[in-house]
């Protein structure tokens, strides 16, 4: 009987102690900022980040493919969702890592890529998230970082559609074109000039 009871003890303290090892604060935020294999990375190297997946947010239609999303017409914009622990990296962080990827100024896409599609845009989940991104769009703006008005909304979010697999981890999956098309892009040209200024 003391050995049952023993065996009930270590049981229970693993089943508390699973528990609390995956209950930390998980959320999730969204970006879209251009080309969504440019957005991956710069999220997924930051700790506290679990996953960066691409897809498509906003917009009518349910299902959404590549070609549908890029031909302009469906009223979504490429996005990021990047699910992440709060108890280790702060929204505000994320923020920060946002704003040094795109071109907040452009409001005809970004870059190379043209189209409301390629549009920049943030959703909040929570109404304290619309505070943080307004009041990080805001500071930018009174700074004067980018040289000309923002135009990235906050939006409240409604949908997001998780691109084809192909999409997903593209800058690890085909790493000659993602370099290529990202040398040729402009972008990194542009975050050069605003951010080592």
């Amino acid at each position: 009987m003391k050995y049952l009871y023993i065996i009930l003890f270590f049981l229970l303290s693993f089943i508390v102690f699973s528990s609390k090892a995956f209950s930390a604060d998980m959320k999730e935020a969204y970006f879209a900022g251009g080309c969504f294999w440019c957005m991956e990375a710069p999220f997924e190297k930051l700790d506290g980040v679990q996953a960066a997946v691409s897809g498509y947010a906003g917009g009518e239609e349910d299902s959404p493919t590549y070609s549908d999303v890029s031909s302009g017409s469906t009223g979504h914009r490429e996005a990021v969702r990047v699910t992440y622990d709060a108890e280790i990296i702060s929204y505000e962080k994320l923020l920060e890592v946002f704003w040094k990827q795109i071109d907040p100024t452009d409001e005809g896409g970004q870059f190379v890529d043209r189209g409301f599609q390629y549009t920049t845009a943030i959703w909040f989940v929570e109404e304290s998230e619309k505070g943080l991104a307004e009041k990080s769009k805001s500071d930018h703006e009174v700074n004067g970082t980018f040289g000309a008005p923002i135009v990235t909304p906050v939006l409240p979010f409604t949908t997001f559609h998780r691109a084809e697999e192909e999409h997903q981890n593209y800058y690890q999956t085909n790493k000659l074109k993602y370099k290529y098309y990202r040398s040729r892009s402009g972008r990194d040209k542009y975050l050069k000039k605003i951010w080592n200024k």
